[in-house]
This record gives structure tokens, C-alpha cells and sequence, in this order.
């Protein structure tokens, strides 16, 4: 799911670049060229002109130039702009990681919905959406102390690293036995999973999705995300493969069965090569290219502060995306039911993705560069609403058609929550952009604050919600919590960026 090689300069391999290296930041020109003529006749300095700001004129130099030939110019100059941009480069990069999730993914579910019977599709993403539980609710739970520290871990990086797979994979571990052994608690669905030898293979493979879910976020962190799509491209290949392939063999669904196995083997095949280049290519490289930026890494009293404040509003917040799903199965407790669910579910957390993939690029740069933040977070959110925007419009107008893919039962069943998960989507790039620029702040009460009082109103509300509007409650809560926590937390945004705006007209 992750890796990189990113056609930028060296310093940008991993590191700062020495003092007097870096480059007018794309967009930016030097006061002379947008200073305003005062009453005195001297120039007074303004802030720079944001990335997105493409300034166009009309005189000899458009002579002879048609409208599109200029619009395609425009285009093309703020693409090779936004390449330049590391901010963007990662974000892009995971953004389109995250298509590719999409596309192979429902291509996936496809196969899965039409070799396989609606039960046995049900049962297998059950036992999916548990282990994911686990592993993505405290391997991401760690995400942001990965994302925060390892742009400045220098010589320490790989012990860093190494680290942050082991406490993750040990607390996944703990809370799945947690799970095993109260199985009964969370209904009939999971009763595949009683016994030694069930248990003992759910554990492994919550161990193994816990690291291959922390290497993504590995290489973002090392300026590295571009090699996150080809992974994630070749893992979705050889999956829907093995679906295909085990359909005659394993079809029927639960811990055993052709879809989970499909799932869980890939994985662990892509462990080995990927770890390779982190710590074998990547990594090094990383060390030398950091080393004078990077020559006091972060003291383990540091990143342990950070995860103080970070780590339970991040496991709060992951709840919602994590433990929703095995709540739901319980609830239903009808499988057939439960992969209608799943695939609205899924889809809509996937568009959710998109800003959380240029949230986390926004952290990586802001750590590398606090200098910027102002900017970074005000780049950040119009380049992510530009691209969720159409994404939400064609999921609100073809819903219905999307998920007929799979067939009517899905349709019917999920348009409603796809619509309203896919319309949340709006207030939590909000929410995505404020967390990842408290995270480069390391204001990690604050994080706490915000991703706990998240949680706790998601959850109520669809503990409130469920007896009245079934699997759709879920997007209500989802679409009322956001908008609400948005629209508190929109005023330290503004803060931030207007603070910055008055740093760079002081400093001109």
C-alpha cells in the first residue's frame, strides 16, 4: 500500500533543504513583483499569492492564442506547479491510491456479489469488517505520531518505525483476544470464529493487516507516497484473482471461506517486498538526506506526549469507521442484510478517504515546514474540495445506479446511506484538514477534544437513530455529527490561516 520515487530534487528525498535552498514556493513572487503602490508612493509588501492563484494576462501575450489553447496552458502549468509541491505530491498520490482502492475494489465486490451466495458474501464481510476492527482501529490509532515524527526522526528512523509496528500490533493483538473470548456478546455472526485454531488464524491475520495498514502511512512520512498506488494496484490484481479462483473451492463464506482468504493471503504475500524497500532502500536514504535537518531526533518523552493527547482521540474517531460495521452485524445479525450495508458503507468511507489522504500529507509538510502551515492548510483545503466536490455530486445523482452494480437488493437497500455518507464527506474534510494541522502544531489536547466529542455524538446518534431509520442511520448520525463539529472547529481554521497571512505581510 505504500511506496515512492518521486522525481524531486535531493533534498526532497527525505529531508529540508540547507538554509538559502529553498525555492519561491510555487505561485509566490518576490515583493517587488505583488507589492501595492501605498499613498506615498513606496511599495508596500502584501502576502504572497496563494498556489492556486494563477494570474493570466490578456495583453500581447495572449495574441494569437485561442481560449482552450490558454485554459489547457493554465491547466498544465498549476499541474507541474502542484508536482513541485510536496504537499500536493503526497496528497495526489494517496488521493489517486485511493481510486485505485475504489475501482479494483468494487470490481471486487463484484465478483464477490456474483460467484458467491448473498449469505456467504454477508458472513465473509463480517469477519472482515472484525478483523479490520482491530487492526486499522489501533494500527491507524498510531497513524499520527508515524505521520508527525518520522520527517524528523533522522538516524532513529527505522527504530522509530520498528516501533510503531510493534506497539500497534501488540495492542491489536490484546483487543482481538478481548474479542475472541466475549464472542458471544457480539451475536451469531462471528460464531465462526470459537475454537483454537479459528482464533489463533483471526489473530494472525489482525497482526499482519495491522502493519500492511501502518506501511502506507510509512511512506507518506518519508515522502514516499507515490509508490503507495502500485502497491495497492498489484495487491487488488492478485486479490480479485485469488476471489476468482477460490470461488469452486472455499464457497462458502466465514473465517474459511473463498472471500476472507482471498483478503488476508495477499496481504501477507506484500508484507515482504514492502518492507524491503522501507527499510532496505527508503529508509537509509531518508537518514542521509535528514541528516543535518534531523540531527536531534525527537526524544521518546516527546512522541510520548504527543501520543498522550493524539492516541485516544485518534482511537475515538477510528471507532466510527471501524466499529460501526461489527455493531451493525450484530444488530441485523441477517448476512444478507449485512453485505447490502457493507458495500453503501465502504463506498462512502472511501470517499471520506480522499481528504484524509491530503489531511495526511498536510501533517508530513507541516512538520517538515511549520513555517508554511498557514499556506499548506489553506492549499489543502481548496485542492480537496475541488476534487471531493464533483466526486459527492456523482455519487448523490448516481447511487442507485452504482450500486445496481451489485444487484437490486443493493440498491434499494443502501442509496440512502450511500447519499448521506457520501454528503458528510463535506463537513469532514473540514474536520480531516483541523486534525492534521493540530497535529503539526502537536496540539494534542485539542486533537483529543475534537476527535473524542466526534465519537461520542456519531455513536449516540446511531444508537438513537437505528430503531427508526435501520442501516441509514448511520449516515444521519454521520452527516449531523460532522456538520456540527465543523462548524465549531471552522473558527481556529480561520485563525490559523489569518494569522499566517499577517506573518507574511510583516515579514515583506
Amino acid at each position: 500500500m505504500n511506496e515512492n520515487g518521486t522525481g524531486l530534487p535531493a533534498w526532497h528525498e527525505g529531508g529540508t533543504p540547507p538554509p538559502g535552498a529553498l525555492p519561491d514556493l510555487p505561485g509566490t513572487r518576490p515583493d517587488s513583483a505583488t507589492g501595492l503602490r501605498a499613498a506615498d508612493g513606496k511599495v508596500a509588501a502584501s502576502a504572497p499569492p496563494d498556489d492556486d492563484e494563477v494570474t493570466r494576462d490578456g495583453g500581447d501575450q495572449a495574441m494569437g492564442r485561442t481560449v482552450t489553447e490558454e485554459r489547457r496552458t493554465g491547466l498544465m502549468d498549476r499541474l507541474r506547479k502542484d508536482l513541485r509541491n510536496p504537499l500536493f505530491l503526497q496528497g495526489y498520490a494517496l488521493m489517486i491510491n485511493t481510486g485505485i482502492t475504489a475501482v479494483l475494489g468494487l470490481g471486487y465486490w463484484f465478483l464477490a456479489t456474483h460467484l458467491y451466495t448473498a449469505a456467504a458474501f454477508g458472513e465473509g464481510q463480517a469477519v472482515i469488517s472484525a478483523m479490520r476492527l482491530f487492526a486499522s482501529l489501533t494500527g491507524l490509532a498510531f497513524a499520527g505520531a508515524l505521520a508527525r515524527f518520522i520527517p524528523v526522526a533522522g538516524r532513529r528512523t527505522a527504530e522509530f518505525v520498528l516501533r510503531g509496528y510493534a506497539i500497534a500490533g501488540a495492542t491489536g493483538l490484546v483487543a482481538a483476544l478481548g474479542f475472541l473470548l466475549t464472542l458471544p456478546v457480539w451475536g451469531a455472526v462471528y460464531a465462526d470464529l470459537a475454537g483454537f485454531g479459528p482464533g489463533l488464524f483471526f489473530l494472525v491475520s489482525v497482526l499482519v493487516w495491522t502493519i500492511f495498514t501502518l506501511q502506507d502511512v510509512t511512506l507518506a512520512g518519508l515522502r514516499k507516497a507515490v509508490w503507495v498506488p502500485v502497491n495497492s494496484l498489484a495487491f487488488g490484481l492478485v486479490k480479485m484473482g485469488m476471489l476468482a479462483a477460490l470461488a469452486v473451492a472455499l464457497p462458502e463464506g466465514g473465517l474459511f471461506g473463498g472471500i476472507f482468504v482471498s483478503w488476508i493471503v495477499p496481504t501477507a504475500m506484500a508484507l515482504i517486498p514492502i518492507s524491503w524497500f522501507i527499510f532496505g532502500v527508503i529508509i537509509p536514504r531518508h537518514v542521509k538526506n535528514t541528516e543535518e535537518s534531523a540531527a536531534n531526533p525527537p526524544r521518546l518523552r516527546e512522541v510520548g506526549r504527543f501520543l498522550a493527547g493524539d492516541f485516544p482521540g485518534a482511537f475515538s474517531i477510528l471507532l466510527i469507521l471501524y466499529l460501526v460495521p461489527v455493531i451493525i452485524a450484530g444488530w441485523l445479525d441477517d448476512a444478507p442484510t449485512f453485505g447490502y450495508f457493507s458495500i453503501a458503507h465502504t463506498l462512502g468511507s472511501m470517499i471520506g478517504l480522499l481528504a484524509a489522504n491530503m489531511a495526511v500529507s498536510l501533517t508530513v509538510e507541516g512538520s517538515f515546514n511549520a513555517a508554511q502551515l498557514a499556506q499548506s492548510v489553506r492549499n489543502a483545503l481548496r485542492r480537496t474540495f475541488l476534487i471531493v466536490g464533483p466526486v459527492i455530486a456523482v455519487v448523490v445523482v448516481g447511487a442507485p445506479l452504482i450500486l445496481s452494480v451489485f444487484g437490486p437488493g443493493f440498491a434499494e437497500a443502501g442509496t440512502p446511506l450511500l447519499r448521506l455518507m457520501a454528503i458528510a464527506v463535506l463537513p469532514q474534510t473540514v474536520i480531516e484538514i483541523c486534525l492534521s494541522m493540530l497535529r503539526a502544531q502537536s496540539e494534542a489536547r485539542k486533537l483529543a477534544l475534537v476527535q473524542i466529542g466526534m465519537a461520542v455524538l456519531v455513536l449516540t446518534s446511531i444508537v438513537l437513530l437505528f430503531p427508526l431509520f435501520g442501516i441509514a442511520a448511520v449516515g444521519y448520525a454521520m452527516l449531523g455529527s460532522q456538520l456540527l463539529v465543523a462548524l465549531l472547529i471552522l473558527p481556529n481554521i480561520r485563525r490559523v490561516i489569518n494569522h499566517g497571512r499577517a506573518s507574511q505581510v510583516v515579514a515583506g
